[in-house]
């Protein structure tokens, strides 16, 4: 009873406090969509990393470093290769332009018809697969931690999660409908430090039962090593070329991720910001990866399913009170995607969409309106994909399911890589060809898939992304920007963060190889 009290009470402060902030009705466009903006640095760094920490790393990433260890923390802290270059790179000639939506960026360098394949696919992709992973796993969680107290809602396990899921995406639509961009950052940072302090409390009690932070080093030496053999099948050490290419696209080319950033006071801010999220990286890399790895050299290899890791550090060592602190994380985890989600799928519909193209004289709130609209829609379409996700999962329920749908997301994010590279680097690009070569990268990946079926999909990605770059570069007759010049620091100060930072992740590659 305790902790649904705790529950029930975080669920009623994360509402008041989004309604309390919502919009007037003459409020304009910019304040809706980014709360005029005027964000300072700490709630771009905290609503940021808010937004990224989401339900499947608590469970199927921890799940994953209880099957491969280290090696699986590559996927957090390799992050700051794509903050960093969105930091120095991208952020200042996003806010140089002051634009809304990436989507302006790309037809401005481009052209409007490729801006348009671009909005399409990030929209496609953010209201299927990205709001309905973080439905799925935020339901996931909770019946896996709670299904003894939740089987009030249905006896039936899965039944059970697909209300949850229909509940949870309509609590967090509700507040970003009214609230806009300023609910969703002053929620996340709500919701991320409940989700803090609830991965902290989890990371300590799995240390604590395996005897102390050097019994990683003694009970589990092999799932140290954050470099696996090439011929690992599913994280090896190449994977880290894929890698640095995606994380372009999730950090540098990411609606849900920049939009702070381009609500930012100053570049200055901006910049802060997010190197500060990059450091926030790390310790969310060690609450995440190290309890997992603890958990193993508990139980060895008798943990049935690895997706279970992080529910049984819940069940077996918590006590009553702290396990609704921990499902308050969860949940936590879940809002601050999904609302920023919902914003950005807002932005992009009525930015690139309806004002664009279906009423170009629209006033702001017709534009907001429109918004909205998108909001209740994309509600619809993450819903279902995330009774889809469900139904994947308990079909096949002994498979690392973070895998699964990343190679999902993978077949548009490679395209949308090309695309936003090919606008940054290509003096002169052909723009017909960066067209083709987007198109193009989805029949390549899948063609690779099915000639090589054993190629790791982060690998498959480098090779897929590449191609189409060096088609774009090509075409353009190698005609590239003065590289040196597109590092933009807003300061000396600045530089010599982002400096500190890159040196750090080399560090930490070189400690432990």
């Amino acid at each position: 009873m305790i902790d649904f009290i705790i529950v029930l009470s975080y669920f009623a402060i994360v509402l008041f406090v989004a309604l309390r902030g919502k919009i007037s009705a003459d409020s304009s466009a910019d304040e809706y969509f980014l709360s005029s903006r005027n964000l300072p640095w700490y709630s771009i760094a905290l609503s940021t990393i808010a937004t990224n920490i989401q339900g499947y790393q608590f469970l199927g990433m921890m799940g994953s470093a209880y099957l491969y260890g280290l090696a699986q923390a590559n996927l957090e802290i390799n992050a700051v290769q794509g903050i960093l270059i969105g930091t120095f790179v991208f952020v200042p000639l996003f806010l140089k332009e002051k634009i809304t939506t990436i989507t302006q960026f790309i037809a401005q360098k481009l052209g409007q018809r490729i801006a348009l394949f671009y909005s399409i696919a990030n929209i496609a992709l953010f209201a299927t697969v990205t709001l309905g992973a973080a439905l799925f796993w935020g339901a996931y969680a909770a019946d896996m931690v709670f299904g003894e107290q939740l089987s009030f809602i249905h006896e039936d396990r899965i039944i059970r999660i697909a209300i949850l899921i229909v509940i949870l995406g309509i609590f967090s639509a509700v507040y970003t409908y009214f609230g806009g961009l300023s609910a969703v950052v002053k929620t996340d940072i709500i919701q991320f430090s409940v989700l803090l302090i609830g991965g902290i409390v989890v990371c300590l009690t799995a240390v604590y039962h395996l005897g102390g932070w050097e019994q990683l080093y003694i009970k589990t030496p092999e799932k140290m090593q954050l470099h696996l053999p090439s011929d690992h099948p599913t994280l090896p050490w190449t994977h880290l070329f894929g890698l640095f290419f995606l994380n372009i696209n999730y950090w540098c080319a990411n609606q849900t991720v920049m939009q702070r950033a381009l609500a930012a006071k100053s570049v200055t801010h901006a910049q802060t910001g997010l190197m500060v999220g990059g450091l926030i990286k790390y310790f969310m890399a060690v609450i995440i990866i190290v309890p997992g790895i603890a958990l193993y050299g508990i139980l060895g290899d008798s943990l049935g399913e690895p997706d279970l890791a992080f529910p049984y550090l819940v069940k077996t060592y918590l006590p009553v009170g702290v396990k609704g602190i921990i499902l308050c994380g969860l949940f936590a985890s879940l809002m601050s995607t999904v609302d920023s989600t919902f914003n950005s799928l807002a932005t992009l519909w009525s930015t690139d969409i309806y004002a664009a193209y279906l009423n170009k004289t629209a006033t702001d709130q017709q534009k907001i309106s429109a918004g909205r609209i998108a909001i209740l829609f994309s509600l619809g379409t993450a819903l279902m994909m995330g009774l889809i996700l469900l139904y994947l999962k308990f079909d096949n329920p002994d498979s690392a399911f973070t895998h699964t749908l990343n190679n999902l997301r993978y077949y548009i994010n490679c395209g949308i890589v090309v695309l936003i590279c090919s606008a940054v680097l290509l003096a002169k690009p052909n723009k017909k060809v960066v067209l083709l070569a987007f198109v193009a990268t989805l029949p390549i990946n899948i063609g690779l898939q099915l000639i090589f079926p054993e190629m790791n999909y982060f690998v498959r990605a480098f090779w897929v992304i590449f191609s189409g770059l060096l088609l774009g570069i090509i075409a353009s007759k190698g005609q590239l920007n003065n590289l040196l010049n597109l590092f933009q620091p807003a300061s000396k100060q600045s530089r010599n963060w982002g400096w500190a930072l890159a040196l750090s992740l080399v560090f930490l590659h070189f400690l432990f190889h």
